[in-house]
């Protein structure tokens, strides 16, 4: 059994360089939500050393508020400005000798796309005409990622090691309870059940079915690496190898 453990990169708030010890994926900040030009060259050159999968995490122009309040834009807005950031990470990643495997959207763009089937072909056709060959890695169960398969995209199905689930398969919304998992133990319980049963307890007390094909481990605490190793280690222990492909 495999499965991908991705974390969210370049957004200057956490160990990067740490972090990509354990990790198989790195989705690096494009600039509009955080990071900058030398952030992504800096990332891109660690990538590339430890041999982690680099990928886009573009998002909707809101630095202020990283990225997590929602929009809405016209088909051709969303178009654009998912070319600009994709194109910029892309240029770093070629012009330092690596290829931009995947995309996965960033905070309200990711969220918003999997319940609006809008903005999720807007989103899914402009990864398409920037290049048909990248994966894209958006939740589980999603709308979006039905968009990116019309659209003729591989897609991944991500799950959350430390976010809570609505019955739904939803994420419980940030600021509300159950939002974060409260311990360790309680991840590790979760991915778990999440890579060997295919399904997440949710909030409510339901089982709700869900396929894993790569894991987001959130990276802006504090212990962000020593857990990523420990979540890496319990994984390996249940006999699942940690790949991007």
């Amino acid at each position: 059994m495999q499965i991908d453990l991705n974390a969210d990169l370049g957004e200057d708030c956490g160990d990067d360089a740490a972090l990509l010890e354990h990790v198989s994926s790195a989705n690096i900040a494009c600039g509009w939500h955080a990071g900058s030009s030398d952030t992504m060259l800096q990332v891109v050159r660690m990538a590339l050393r430890r041999g982690v999968a680099i990928g886009a995490h573009p998002s909707f122009p809101d630095r202020e508020n990283f990225g997590r309040r929602e929009m809405q834009l016209p088909p051709d807005a969303v178009r654009a400005g998912v070319l600009y950031q994709l194109g910029a990470l892309d240029a770093i990643v070629r012009a330092e000798g690596g290829e931009m495997r995947h995309v996965k959207p960033h905070g309200a763009l990711y969220n918003q796309a999997a319940r609006d089937p809008a903005l999720a072909a807007a989103l899914a056709r402009a990864i398409r005409d920037f290049n048909p060959r990248l994966r894209v890695i958006g939740l589980a169960g999603s709308g979006f990622l039905a968009a990116c398969r019309a659209e003729g995209l591989d897609t991944r199905r991500e799950v959350f090691a430390d976010r809570g689930y609505r019955a739904d398969g939803s994420l419980v919304p940030r600021g509300a309870p159950g939002a974060l998992l409260d311990s360790a133990e309680a991840v590790l319980a979760q991915v778990s059940d999440m890579a060997l049963r295919q399904r997440v307890i949710a909030v409510s007390g339901e089982s709700v079915p869900l396929r894993a094909d790569s894991i987001c481990l959130h990276g802006d605490g504090p212990h962000a690496a020593a857990f990523a190793a420990r979540l890496r280690g319990h994984l390996e222990a249940l006999g699942i190898r940690i790949a991007a492909d």
